[in-house]
């Protein structure tokens, strides 16, 4: 265990004891959505992974403490604090020095689980290449703690604002394996198709586990990403998705806005014109990721020897 993290007391107990347990990241609390149903949605998340036999951790930093599994009082903390800094790989350091508070993103989550021994981690969708990026050079921290950190990763895809095709390339040069849950088509985050394959069909959380096992058995560095599909009936119209994102991707540029202030101003957009469909969406798809994760962390501690 890393001196700098500290786990919570069913945290710990599970992981003494080979209990399954899924990561869960801050940022979709301190920035994903508005209080109070930031911190209603998170303590659901934690319900549905305990429901299906797991233990949540819900990892952040707060006065400079890395955390895997915040208590209830610290996740109302997280939702209802203003000026939380968003962290990723880079800001780690500097917000644990300081002894600030940080919500995680995926990057920096994948890394404080790894370093509390926590293998699987459920979130809604994950950061990619964003358009333009053979230009900007606007890529996620998030591709490249896939291709060194340890932890599979459940998410719905990536948001169609990024240019999919160049993330999936990415993450192939980075030797990182996309799985389909159910599906051979990568989903788009808020609909269940788009036009790119994934690497491999999974259907049971068994079959993953064991694809997992495998893979870190081999001395094989890195993580997983496992898409799990919208359920049906929250994924959102193709068309009215495509010509939405079109728009607020146009009033971005026109209005100079670039590098990490774009997700949160293209998913602003799209709530804003969707009127607030999206929100819906986001949430039951997190629900459902995590509803997987927990079977998947089930099913690999089954098999550790």
């Amino acid at each position: 265990m890393n001196q700098y993290v500290v786990t919570s007391q069913e945290v710990k107990d599970a992981l003494a004891s080979g209990k399954p347990v899924v990561a869960l990241e801050s940022t979709i609390i301190s920035h994903g959505m508005p209080y109070p149903r930031n911190v209603e949605t998170a303590l659901k998340v934690e319900e549905i992974i305990r429901e299906n036999g797991a233990v949540p951790a819900t990892i952040a930093i707060i006065g400079g403490v890395m955390k895997a599994g915040l208590t209830e009082d610290e996740i109302d903390y997280m939702g209802k604090t203003p000026g939380v800094a968003k962290v990723s790989r880079r800001d780690i350091p500097y917000i644990v020095a300081g002894k600030l508070d940080g919500a995680t993103t995926v990057a920096s989550t994948m890394i404080i689980a790894e370093m509390a021994g926590i293998s699987i981690f459920a979130t809604g969708g994950i950061g990619g290449v964003h358009r333009g990026a053979e230009t900007t050079m606007d890529i996620s921290a998030d591709l490249e703690e896939l291709a060194q950190t340890n932890v599979a990763v459940v998410c719905a895809g990536a948001k169609s604002i990024l240019d999919l095709g160049l993330t999936l390339e990415y993450l192939e040069t980075k030797g990182v394996p996309v799985y389909g849950y159910e599906t051979d088509e990568l989903p788009a985050f808020y609909t269940r198709k788009s036009e790119f394959k994934v690497d491999y069909r999974i259907d049971t959380p068994k079959e993953m586990a064991g694809v997992l096992k495998a893979k870190w058995d081999l001395g094989l560095k890195g993580g997983a990403l496992i898409v799990n599909p919208i359920p049906e009936e929250y994924s959102m119209d193709e068309n009215l998705i495509r010509n939405v994102i079109e728009e607020a991707v146009k009033e971005a540029n026109a209005n100079g806005i670039k590098g990490k202030d774009t997700t949160p101003f293209l998913l602003a957009k799209i709530k804003e014109i969707t009127g607030g469909d999206s929100l819906e969406s986001n949430i039951q798809l997190v629900y459902n990721n995590a509803r997987l994760a927990a079977k998947v962390a089930v099913e690999f501690m089954e098999l550790q020897d």
